[in-house]
């Protein structure tokens, strides 16, 4: 090529460069991962050449430089590779297998970095960030002349022998106005450090930095960027902890010892090889998401890669590497790729591997780190149904004494004492051992136990369980009586008189807290039992949570709390109540019902009826407005009735403000006035 050549290049759209960066330009940093790629994959050829003995010749270091001229916006790329002949860059670079403009519009319209991976177009995402790019190559090939390329990004191109003496190639683009980003040292660095840290050939980026007079200066000592060994690419035979858990330090500087981890590799029927981690989950509400970083063959493409593993393995961290996923590809892409999916089941498959093996080899180490690891099994057992029949074998209930339980050990110790009259056994659980502690006790001096169920996922997972736990039912402790929690036999309810039994629901909601639903009940709870429990209904209060947590259920959360208040009838602080009640409270007045018109009445009898039933209706209102009156003012001056609800009150958690301080104070004259007698 001893002339200069003018071209076109072949393309039959009038000019690819508006395509691609239209394309490309939401992503377009993506350029310097292209061309750096290209070096190291020209490098690693003229490798293979060598071992191979068809290269006989000095190979010398092999290396990839990338130069920046801060001033001049220029940015090189060179390395020491196979380089190109004139007609393999007229091969390569010139005839460019590309149909048309509007047809790939309309093909990859929704696939917006596809055009790359998709064309083998590496190269020309330089022109997302220049408006002149050039080429100086010289082939390994003996004989082969150097070649210069040079493109002011139009299809028209120049080409002709260079001065070029050493083998290679060299990519210069003369960065455009809208890409001065990318000629700041520290863009350049960010990227390169993004992108190249674990590729197989030294990439360099100016010198290493020392402190001397007040700044920082070069020295002689090249900046090599890809310091780190992508451990994942090794034997995990020849790996120890210590080499894990530095290389999740290198990974992610500053973080806490991971719990786990995992060595992925497998050949067929893909090729996938990684490393993941169970972080410590500190705050299980502040989630650290997108820690997975995923390569193809050592160079990184993202952090996002909830389309290629389940969502709940998005809570780990570490490194997935495989040269079966497309660099460059849309999510529509990724969601219906065949090779993606599989690799989907197959991490899956290894986490749960891995999980059953620390299970069943170090299970004082998994019981230590439950409580961090809880939530991401619970996460993924919601989510993923074939995780979750895997988990059903590993994953563990810890109760409130702090013991860790398989499913299959908890049910054999549990299932004597907690299986009711209708055969089903009873898991009992508290969310708060502190606000719940009376419940808790209560169940304990019945001979039950009590699981901890503290996770934010809890009001699901339970649900799950009871799908997938054979005769099983889950109570929260405080959700009834102990008794009742656990029924082993049916119960007889205290008979009251139908006026009794709502003079009895008046009085007490008379001093229950405003703004809540009640539902006042008489229950025979035992003579020593206390005279008043406040419950929530297990069903009502579970969907409430599920519909805090976006559980699909909103209508549960817009209903106000409701409690179910059980009076113990057997109690003698009740039954004094009931007495004083009957002694100062006349029963309501009775009004006589009014017949109804016969059928074939006249029009004036029906009106002469009509008008008896308004006169008895008002005065059945009345009378009961009255009633409801007498029994709120002696709820009102009952101190027994108040005291007995403000315990039940306190020992939930329900007792605040005006009334706790009221509390106070009628109990010190309580005191006061017992100890004066």
């Amino acid at each position: 090529m001893a002339n200069k050549t003018n071209g076109k290049i072949g393309v039959t759209t009038e000019n690819i460069f508006p395509v691609i960066k239209q394309f490309l330009y939401s992503d377009h940093e993506i350029f310097l991962r292209e061309l750096v790629a290209n070096a190291v994959d020209a490098s690693q050829k003229m490798k293979a050449l060598a071992v191979s003995g068809d290269f006989k010749g000095e190979l010398g270091d092999l290396k990839v430089s990338v130069e920046l001229d801060e001033d001049k916006h220029v940015l090189k790329i060179i390395d020491n590779g196979i380089g190109m002949t004139g007609e393999e860059v007229d091969k390569y670079i010139n005839q460019i297998a590309f149909s048309s403009a509007g047809e790939f519009l309309s093909k990859y319209k929704d696939q917006a970095g596809n055009i790359i991976g998709h064309f083998g177009l590496g190269f020309y995402s330089a022109f997302m960030v220049s408006d002149k790019v050039s080429i100086e190559s010289l082939s390994w090939k003996e004989g082969s002349k150097a070649v210069e390329w040079v493109c002011d990004g139009s299809p028209e191109y120049t080409m002709e022998e260079s001065g070029k003496s050493d083998r290679g190639t060299v990519i210069t683009l003369y960065l455009d106005k809208d890409a001065e980003e990318f000629a700041a040292r520290g863009r350049i660095k960010a990227l390169l450090d993004k992108y190249c840290k674990f590729m197989p050939v030294p990439v360099i980026f100016g010198k290493e930095q020392e402190w001397k007079d007040d700044k920082y200066v070069d020295t002689d000592k090249d900046q090599i960027i890809n310091k780190i060994e992508p451990l994942w690419i090794r034997k995990p035979s020849e790996l120890k902890d210590e080499d894990y858990m530095k290389f999740y330090k290198d990974l992610y500087p500053g973080n806490e010892d991971p719990l786990f981890y995992i060595h992925l590799n497998v050949d067929y029927p893909f090729h996938l090889t990684g490393i993941l981690y169970f972080p410590k989950i500190k705050d299980r509400m502040a989630i650290d998401k997108n820690k997975i970083q995923l390569y193809c063959d050592r160079m990184f493409v993202t952090d996002h890669v909830d389309n290629i593993v389940p969502d709940f393995m998005t809570l780990l961290h570490g490194v997935i590497d495989s040269p079966d996923i497309p660099l460059n590809v849309s999510r529509s892409y990724l969601q219906s790729d065949s090779n993606v999916k599989k690799i989907s089941g197959y991490i899956t498959k290894k986490v749960a591997d891995r999980l059953e093996e620390i299970f069943k080899t170090q299970r004082q180490a998994l019981e230590s780190k439950w409580d961090n690891l809880k939530l991401f099994i619970e996460y993924g057992m919601l989510s993923d149904e074939k995780f979750c029949d895997r988990a059903l074998n590993f994953a563990l209930f810890k109760n409130t004494e702090g013991k860790y339980f398989s499913f299959d050990e908890y049910k054999k110790a549990i299932s004597d004492a907690q299986t009711d009259k209708d055969k089903k056994l009873v898991y009992l659980y508290a969310t708060d051992t502190e606000t719940q502690y009376p419940f808790i006790e209560e169940a304990r001096n019945k001979g039950y136990d009590v699981l901890l169920m503290d996770c934010e996922l809890d009001p699901h997972y339970v649900n799950l369980l009871e799908r997938r736990l054979k005769d099983s039912r889950f109570a929260r402790v405080d959700s009834d009586s102990a008794d009742n929690l656990i029924p082993k036999e049916e119960k007889s309810r205290p008979t009251l008189a139908e006026a009794d039994e709502k003079d009895l629901s008046e009085i007490f909601k008379a001093v229950l807290p405003k703004g809540n639903d009640y539902y006042v009940t008489a229950e025979n709870l035992g003579e020593n039992e206390a005279p008043i429990l406040i419950t929530q209904s297990e069903f009502m209060r579970r969907y409430r949570e599920m519909s805090s947590m976006g559980g699909g259920m909103n209508f549960y959360g817009e209903m106000p709390d409701s409690y179910n208040i059980k009076v113990n009838m057997q109690n003698p602080l009740v039954a004094s109540i009931m007495n004083d009640k009957k002694s100062s409270v006349n029963p309501e007045e009775a009004v006589p019902a009014v017949e109804e018109a016969p059928k074939d009445a006249t029009e004036e009898q029906k009106k002469v009826a009509e008008e008896a039933k308004k006169k008895a209706d008002d005065a059945r209102k009345v009378a009961e407005d009255a009633h409801k009156s007498d029994l709120d003012k002696f709820a009102e001056g009952n101190d027994i009735l108040h005291q007995i609800t403000d315990l039940a009150l306190l020992a939930n958690g329900m007792l605040k403000g005006k009334a706790l301080s009221d509390f106070i104070a009628r109990s010190r004259k309580v005191v006061s006035d017992a100890y004066l007698k």
